[in-house]
């Protein structure tokens, strides 16, 4: 569903990501596993059109969006769920999952959306009016993804799901992301420092360092590398 061929990008002189190529296949979980600072978030943002790729291709569905603003590619059902949630402060529950219907005109659809995400989170039901700057960070989360989920995606993309979260709410919301992804089908690109757990769930794994894919291969494979079991999985 997407591939990432020979992606760069720079912030000015600096080079944050050095010729990425991955895929993703319809209806897998894949992670980008890394260091802070070895271009995961970038390459997602690049994705997303929130940067400008450099140089290299991005396609999704068989279409080259490498160049598209990031609304047109939100129209074609690639969502992103940003690190640090970005979640708007000052607007309610309601009305930032009604952000995340922007470009949805089926008001049917936005309904059933909406009655989903309060399935898969009935806190954000119970605080649907409630300023969404005043959650806690897991309540932010859910509703970070819930927001996504409201512009009715084919793929989502989870930058740093567990970032900030209470260690209890962590496995919660890992659980929502397979939910999400085996009963409903989403195809996940999911960016996550806590390695044990992001491979737990995927099903294939690509390890950037410095803006570059040094290793990747299916979880069982990755768990007894050497020298990802040294960096990333505690021994």
């Amino acid at each position: 569903m997407l591939t990432v061929t020979d992606l760069t990008v720079s912030y000015g002189a600096i080079r944050a990501v050095h010729g990425v190529s991955f895929h993703v296949p319809a209806g897998a979980i894949v992670t980008l596993l890394g260091a802070n600072g070895a271009g995961k978030t970038t390459t997602l943002r690049t994705i997303s059109g929130l940067l400008r790729a450099q140089s290299g291709r991005i396609e999704f569905g068989n279409e080259d969006i490498t160049r598209f603003p990031a609304h047109r590619i939100v129209a074609r059902g690639l969502c992103h769920v940003p690190e640090g949630r970005m979640v708007f402060a000052n607007l309610t529950v309601g009305e930032n999952l009604a952000m995340g219907a922007y470009l949805q005109r089926d008001v049917e659809r936005i309904a059933n959306s909406r009655e989903y995400v309060f399935t898969l989170f009935p806190r954000l039901a119970e605080r649907i009016a409630q300023p969404a700057g005043t959650l806690s960070g897991g309540e932010q989360q859910m509703l970070a993804i819930g927001r996504a989920l409201m512009g009715n995606p084919r793929f989502l993309m989870l930058d740093e799901p567990s970032l900030g979260i209470a260690p209890k709410l962590i496995s919660s919301i890992f659980e929502k992301i397979v939910e999400i992804n085996l009963r409903h089908g989403l195809t996940i690109l999911l960016v996550e420092q806590n390695a044990n757990l992001a491979l737990e769930i995927s099903h294939h794994a690509y390890v950037l360092e410095t803006g570059r894919i040094a290793i990747d291969g299916a979880p069982k494979d990755l768990r007894t590398h050497p020298r990802l079991r040294a960096s990333y999985l505690g021994g």
